[in-house]
């Protein structure tokens, strides 16, 4: 299923808490509450689901894929087609050579038990391992060209290498129809000259903006330091926290406008940019609430003066980059 165009994108969901103790706290009595977050996503008209291989920490390793493929196949078979999967390969460094990917790819479509629309590039390996990537990509490639998966993405690269990854492939005829990047109001350098939102655009490829809500900090109305969420997010809350009030001041204004959520607020923001927003979900209420986000959109001004806050934030204030991410 292809995604909205870059001037009414839609909303997705990102399954990265599914199977992730180590950040989220899962664990399999939340099994059911998932499953019927997806259920309620789907009956509200939420299409792009996206997970990983890697997704699921210890010993849950794999379960963000293997609980959405159980998700989808309980689905009616009309209802599946209309969803798109998609999931990400890790370039491990065990992954090697164009056929490093053929058995990950394989063990993803098992346990996504044959719903596989779109295979991603977790991760560019440009950093450390640059003779690393061509061949992973040229495997995928194959894949595309032979039937096994219809589409190809990529993920956490820069607009240098987008360049050059779009015209690799398309010498090749396989179109690159994604790009997933952290992008927030507090990861908002994909909309800068030059950044990934223009490229993107102008090379036509749908723009996913992942970690949208900054991992819960959007979420939280200005004022007093809120209770603080435990493990490693509780570092980053009271890290970043001090200097949000400006903005978080403004997505409150704007939300009581529009008789939304700040939550809301922070997906339109993405959207209002032309990226998908996909925000990690785990409740009926979640669900529900970027659902409604999908009913409004922020006017030009209110864009203008979320960036012009969200630009003007400390680096100190902004959410970590991910190491991976390329030039």
């Amino acid at each position: 299923m292809p995604l909205a165009t870059p001037a009414s994108p839609a909303i997705g969901v990102g399954t990265w808490a599914w199977g992730n103790q180590f950040l989220w706290g899962y664990h399999p009595d939340q099994d059911a509450a998932l499953e019927a977050c997806f259920d309620r996503a789907v009956a509200r008209g939420l299409r792009f689901f996206d997970t990983a291989d890697s997704y699921g920490t210890g010993r849950w390793n794999g379960r963000s894929e293997a609980l959405l493929g159980q998700f989808v196949a309980a689905l009616p078979a009309g209802r599946r087609q209309d969803l798109c999967v998609a999931t990400k390969l890790a370039p491990f460094p065990w992954r090697l050579g164009r056929r490093g990917f053929d058995r990950a790819l394989q063990a993803s479509r098992t346990r996504l038990q044959g719903k596989l629309d779109r295979v991603q590039l977790h991760w560019s390996t440009a950093r450390y391992a640059p003779w690393q990537e061509g061949p992973l990509l040229e495997g995928l490639a194959d894949q595309v060209l032979a039937g096994a998966v219809p589409e190809l993405g990529v993920s956490n690269v820069g607009p240098l290498r987008l360049r050059r990854l779009h015209q690799t492939l398309a010498a090749r005829g396989v179109p690159l129809r994604s790009l997933q990047v952290q992008m927030s109001l507090l990861a908002p350098e994909p909309i800068l000259p030059g950044g990934l939102v223009e490229v993107c655009r102008e090379l036509d490829i749908a723009l996913i903006a992942y970690s949208p809500l900054a991992l819960g900090l959007l979420t939280r109305r200005p004022g007093a330091e809120p209770l603080l969420p435990s493990g490693p997010r509780r570092w980053l809350f009271q890290r970043l926290w001090p200097d949000l009030q400006p903005l978080l001041e403004a997505m409150a204004e704007i939300a009581s406008r529009r008789d939304a959520t700040t939550a809301a607020v922070a997906l339109n923001w993405c959207r209002a940019h032309g990226a998908m927003p996909i925000g990690g979900l785990r409740s009926v209420a979640q669900a529900d609430a970027a659902a409604d986000a999908l009913a409004w959109s922020l006017d030009g001004g209110e864009r203008e003066w979320l960036d012009r806050l969200a630009l003007a934030l400390p680096i100190r204030s902004r959410m970590p980059a991910n190491p991976f991410q390329s030039a």
